[in-house]
């Protein structure tokens, strides 16, 4: 599980405009356009309007939270849908020197997150990784100047360190031409992932310190090397970067301070540690990977029949069912199988979830109710909240909300593996 925090940015007097008077965000999210962060177009796909039959289901937080679950996400993120390209940039310090090739450490999350991104998107998002500089880029002071640790703010040390980055890389990159950077920091700067997770994103700020005359608005580090405890590398350690990527494109972070106990490993912004998984329906629709034809809103009262097909499989059919409570929060309803990114799932059925667009990143905005609870689950994949594995609902079981009347059967499924369900609920409160 990585920390992504997201810092409020400064109000920007007039004489500030060198890279030493900017600052960067701790975020990231689905935007319109490279470094720059400049445009002022809304982040991910082009939302219906709100009197179109999903604009019921268009929930929204209040302006206090900083990374809401809300639809649609903010402008001043990375674009989440057609062809994205990332800067790699493999960075070590004297006190840390590299070891090994700098390739190598971009070979560890590369074609691997290129692959995650299409397969999660349905070939939506075209993820083009660039790595200009082949080389260890050396840092200026050594890796304890900076100050970093776990929860580390922004100022000074991270500021800091983009500087000397943008110096550093600046006479061989065009920031210009590409929408999010990687820092792949040497794993040997700073303490090991057993130990304590140091990975952040800054992003979503045009305040940013500048590179080629824009600010360096989305930006992922990433450290150590997430292994099995015995030193060996764990392969889908790779899977920090996605979820990283994934604040980029404007998602909040799933696990609580308790961990993962809130979505378990139903979505990476949850846990990206161990054995594979995708994103949920609701974030797929959130990113632009949905078409509003795969997405039911179960708005109006009475009983209403939905033919879900399986989120992993590409085309067409129905993915998602949303049944909001009201302005703020509901019910997302979508069936998962072992396929895609969630090939480890080891129950298959009817996922149910509440979405708050009102609680911020890291507070719990998703919840996923329990078909079984208190059974221990059935994975035993490491670094895997266990209990939430057997989550989904089977045909003839069902899911009702005592306060406010809503219920989710799932009736049944035919032979291509697709499910029915009725959701029965009274009027919007």
């Amino acid at each position: 599980m990585q920390p992504s925090r997201r810092i409020p940015p400064r109000r920007r007097a007039a004489a500030l405009v060198s890279v030493t008077a900017l600052t960067l965000a701790v975020s990231t999210s689905a935007g319109t356009g490279h470094l720059t962060a400049g445009s002022t177009t809304a982040a991910g796909p082009i939302a219906p309007a709100h009197s179109s039959p999903l604009g019921p289901c268009m929930i929204s937080g209040s302006m206090g939270v900083e990374m809401s679950e809300g639809i649609p996400t903010p402008e001043g993120y990375s674009r989440s849908t057609g062809t994205v390209r990332s800067l790699n940039l493999m960075i070590d310090f004297s006190d840390a020197p590299g070891q090994g090739s700098a390739l190598d450490r971009y070979g560890e999350f590369f074609p691997q997150t290129t692959d995650w991104f299409r397969t999660s998107s349905y070939g939506r998002l075209d993820y083009r990784p660039e790595a200009p500089i082949g080389r260890w880029l050396r840092m200026p002071k050594p890796f304890r100047a900076y100050g970093i640790e776990r929860g580390a703010p922004f100022d000074p040390g991270y500021r800091e360190l983009v500087q000397d980055i943008v110096a550093a890389a600046d006479p061989t990159v065009d920031f210009r031409e590409y929408d999010l950077l990687n820092v792949l920091i040497t794993p040997n700067a700073g303490p090991s992932a057993l130990d304590t997770v140091l990975s952040v994103t800054f992003a979503g700020n045009t305040e940013a310190p500048v590179a080629d005359g824009v600010p360096v608005a989305n930006a992922s580090f990433v450290y150590s090397r997430q292994d099995d405890g015995s030193g060996s590398y764990d392969e889908t350690g790779y899977r920090v970067l996605p979820h990283e990527n994934g604040h980029a494109f404007g998602l909040p972070d799933l696990y609580t301070q308790d961990g993962g106990g809130a979505v378990g490993h139903w979505d990476i912004m949850s846990e990206d540690w161990g054995a594979d998984n995708d994103l949920l329906g609701w974030h797929k629709w959130k990113l632009g990977w949905l078409d509003d034809s795969q997405v039911g809103c179960a708005a109006s009262p009475g009983t209403t029949e939905h033919l879900l097909t399986p989120l992993t499989e590409p085309g067409t059919g129905g993915k998602l069912v949303f049944v909001p409570v009201d302005s703020k929060t509901g019910y997302a309803v979508e069936l998962r199988t072992q396929a895609g990114n969630d090939e480890a799932v080891c129950k298959a059925g009817v996922l149910i979830y509440k979405v708050d667009a009102d609680v911020d990143t890291g507070h719990g905005p998703i919840k996923v109710v329990d078909s079984t609870k208190d059974s221990g689950g059935c994975t035993r994949s490491p670094n895997v909240q266990a209990e939430l594995s057997d989550a989904p609902f089977a045909p003839g079981q069902y899911f009702k909300d005592l306060a406010t009347g809503i219920r989710v059967t799932v009736a049944g499924a035919d032979s291509a593996g697709n499910h029915r369900v009725y959701v029965t609920r009274g009027g919007l409160r």
